[in-house]
């Protein structure tokens, strides 16, 4: 089990998360089969086109080694489906909005504790900043302290194959001992463009749910007290 949340939010962050990395979006809406397959699309796509490479390319002025890398077979199925991702992850946020507004008017129940025999999930306060912290060491992890599972595990995967088909790790250790002709050399840049998308959605998306649990909790504790202590003849102010 996870914490899910349904919440108001600004409808443009979603696409431009969809933008950053197509599917992140979705995940950040808490659609997450619309989203791990989107991000499944945008890495099978983008690596048999080379698209990163061909960008790495383009940005160091080298347009024609850009041209030449590029597959056009898979190139031309990339921008209807990133485009899809965009629009949809926006539309997706306006409903889901409209569906905040009426739960909080509503006073849908907070369900505060659920066990079952695999996972026990429960309403806790979190710190925003420890997110932050746990998804610069390793993507995924802020997520699960979060208590976003299929997030977490989800981006965790994915970070371990990108850093072994980028050799990120290896780079690392060639950069850390002074070895930058090494470094570069050893670096795949089609799969090592990935990571500032991972990094930047990890960071935000983590800390955003913390903050967001944080306000579920105080609302739940209001309720709690609202419901059990306070005293029907007293009038509230309007």
């Amino acid at each position: 089990m996870e914490t899910n949340l349904l919440h108001f939010r600004n409808p443009w962050v979603p696409p431009a998360l969809s933008l950053l990395f197509p599917g992140c979006g979705h995940i950040s809406l808490g659609r997450y089969g619309s989203g791990f397959l989107f991000i499944i699309w945008e890495i099978i796509i983008n690596v048999k086109a080379h698209l990163n490479t061909a960008i790495l390319y383009s940005l160091t002025g080298r347009f024609e080694m850009a041209g030449r890398v590029l597959d056009t077979r898979w190139l031309l199925l990339y921008a209807a489906v990133f485009a899809y991702a965009a629009w949809d992850s926006h539309r997706s946020a306006v409903d889901l909005n409209k569906l905040s507004i009426l739960a909080e008017r509503g006073k849908s129940p907070i369900v505060p504790l659920r066990m079952d025999a695999f996972e026990i999930n429960y309403l806790a306060g979190k710190t925003p900043w420890i997110t932050v912290a746990w998804s610069l060491l390793t993507p995924g992890l802020g997520h699960l302290y979060a208590h976003r599972l299929p997030a977490g595990f989800f981006i965790l995967a994915w970070w371990v194959v990108i850093n072994y088909y980028s050799h990120f790790s290896q780079s690392f250790l060639y950069t850390f001992l002074g070895a930058f002709a090494q470094a570069t050399a050893s670096a795949n840049p089609q799969w090592l463009l990935f990571m500032p998308s991972l990094y930047g959605f990890a960071i935000y998306d983590s800390y955003a749910n913390a903050s967001e649990q944080n306000k579920l909790l105080a609302r739940e504790l209001l309720e709690y007290l609202t419901d059990n202590y306070h005293n029907t003849g007293f009038a509230m102010p309007v």
